[in-house]
């Protein structure tokens, strides 16, 4: 649960060229009795959560799932470990009566990020960064992490986990040993911080922004809501925000913010900030709501 990366192959090369030829017939590829062209529509939402309850079942590891709300349609992402075969089938899991999904190939392998973060030390040697920090009603604060970093007790370099959530969800709360220490910015690896004033939600096509030490200040957008990821292993989140941001080995748990609006916390993706992929976030909002705490 806590290793620095799915221990799968990366898919040779004759894998990608069949994977290849699959994608090239996905958008032919109809579940019986379906429309062929666009009369057919958009998909009902029971249609839809058929889809993504199918998906759940093929348990894929290195799949990733949202439906696009302008489109209706059901978008899967694969890592380089999907081969031809379970393309086949993922694509077979989301095909409504309104069309083939859309399946976009993402660059290396869907992981949680858990490795070579500066500011939070585990148990086990793992190493995760701190999302946002957050208060209660009597003033106690507490850092946001991700769940899969933690479990409930840990002791860490900053004090000691006391909620943490993984799998379904991927959050932690770790209650600081030094009050004092907590402040309510984000540092943005080029001297200065970023204030935190807010929590919100993601909106498709909003521009947001990550920091890691190893990646320092990052920009992109959000792509998809709702999105559920599956790790593989048994390890599967659901209402993840999916971007564009590049993120690394380390980013676990930290934040992705709008301005001076704390968004969600990094919970894994593929790819690196050299050669770009795709980062997935817990939304924020539900463990502040969950937990009865708020940035400041």
């Amino acid at each position: 649960m806590l290793e620095d990366s799915v221990n799968r192959t990366p898919a040779p090369r004759t894998r990608l060229a069949a994977v290849a030829s699959v994608l090239l017939a996905a958008t032919a590829l109809t579940v019986p009795g379906a429309a062929a062209d666009s009369d057919a529509g958009r998909p009902t939402a029971a249609q839809l959560t058929a889809a993504h309850s199918a998906l759940a079942r093929a348990d894929i590891g290195g799949s990733a799932w949202y439906t696009d709300a302008a489109t209706g349609k059901v978008v899967v992402t694969v890592d380089s470990t999907v081969d031809a075969g379970e393309l086949t089938t993922l694509t077979e899991a989301a095909t409504t009566p309104a069309g083939a999904p859309e399946i976009n190939p993402t660059t290396g392998i869907l992981t949680k990020y858990v490795a070579g973060g500066e500011y939070i030390q585990l148990p086990g040697g793992v190493r995760c960064l701190v999302g946002f920090n957050v208060r209660d009603s009597a003033d106690v604060k507490y850092a946001l992490t991700a769940g899969h970093c933690t479990n409930v007790g840990d002791v860490s370099n900053i004090g000691t986990t006391v909620n943490s959530s993984f799998p379904d969800n991927d959050y932690a709360l770790i209650r600081y040993t030094d009050q004092s220490a907590a402040q309510g910015s984000v540092y943005l690896y080029n001297g200065t911080y970023q204030d935190i004033t807010s929590a919100g939600n993601a909106i498709v096509g909003r521009g947001v922004s990550s920091v890691s030490p190893t990646g320092g200040l990052r920009s992109g957008t959000v792509v998809g809501l709702n999105a559920t990821v599956n790790y593989g292993g048994g390890d599967i989140v659901y209402g993840m925000i999916q971007t564009n941001l590049c993120a690394e080995q380390g980013s676990s748990g930290g934040p992705v913010f709008s301005a001076t609006q704390a968004i969600g916390l990094i919970s894994g993706g593929s790819g690196n900030c050299t050669s770009g992929g795709t980062t997935f976030a817990q939304p924020v909002v539900e463990p502040l709501a969950a937990h009865g705490v708020s940035v400041f």
